[in-house]
């Protein structure tokens, strides 16, 4: 699988690093397909620290992903995938 980071990423969030990402996106936590097109998937995974590291991404080639947004979990995507109240 390969994993693509928008170079936005870490600089509206110095503290994520584009291998912060990557290790949030391949140890998902928990995922699910939002209602768009393309379909964007809304995910939380951890990166290296332990972080929760919440992310948005899209399938751009097959077996290959652009994670366009990145940043510490929020209460509101926690909610969004079934693990928040």
């Amino acid at each position: 699988m390969r994993v693509q980071v928008h170079p936005r990423i870490p600089c509206r969030h110095p503290d994520v690093t584009v291998a912060d990402v990557i290790e949030a996106f391949e140890s998902t936590l928990r995922s699910r397909a939002r209602d768009t097109r393309p379909v964007q998937w809304v995910g939380v995974g951890t990166d290296a620290n332990g972080r929760l590291l919440e992310y948005i991404a899209v399938e751009n080639e097959p077996d290959g992903w652009l994670v366009f947004h990145a940043m510490p979990a929020t209460t509101k995507v926690l909610k969004e995938i079934g693990l928040g109240r």
